[in-house]
């Protein structure tokens, strides 16, 4: 059952970790419980089941590449466009994603490798980081 699982693959930014499990993720990158994981979803589509997005930034999500969207809610969300990353999420149709490492640290291919149950190849360097955008019922804010 892959809903449990964690994955250690090419997202479309990094090398990260994907899983439907928050709590694994917690135990794995040995950060606070309190924090949110950014949910990358396969579509806008799938998007509309966790959220509604603010009429004045729909145009905004839909057209942005490698962006992570704060919504009022306090929730993050990124749509993925990337092929590669595509075909695992396409399976799943959204989990949350973060970078494959301890919280605070740098990436660790040995401790990225063991502390996963799936491996997906191949695994690229890192790439830039997304951008990050918080959006409010009127505004907009960049954060990264």
């Amino acid at each position: 059952m892959l809903k449990n699982k964690v994955f250690l693959t090419q997202t479309d930014t990094t090398i990260g970790f994907i899983s439907q499990n928050a709590e694994k993720l917690t135990a794995i990158k040995q950060r606070p419980p309190h924090k949110y994981y950014i949910k990358a979803v396969n579509s806008l589509q799938t998007l509309k089941i966790f959220t509604r997005i603010p009429s004045l930034h729909k145009k905004r999500l839909r057209r942005a590449k490698k962006t992570t969207f704060i919504l009022p809610d306090g929730h993050s969300y990124r749509v993925i466009r990337d092929k590669h990353h595509l075909l695992l999420l396409n399976r799943l149709k959204w989990a949350y994603t973060t970078s494959a490492n301890l919280s605070d640290h740098p990436y660790d291919e040995t401790f990225a490798k063991e502390a996963v149950d799936i491996i997906i190849s191949p695994l690229k360097q890192k790439q830039q980081a997304s951008n990050i955008h918080k959006l409010g019922k009127y505004t907009i804010k960049r954060i990264r």
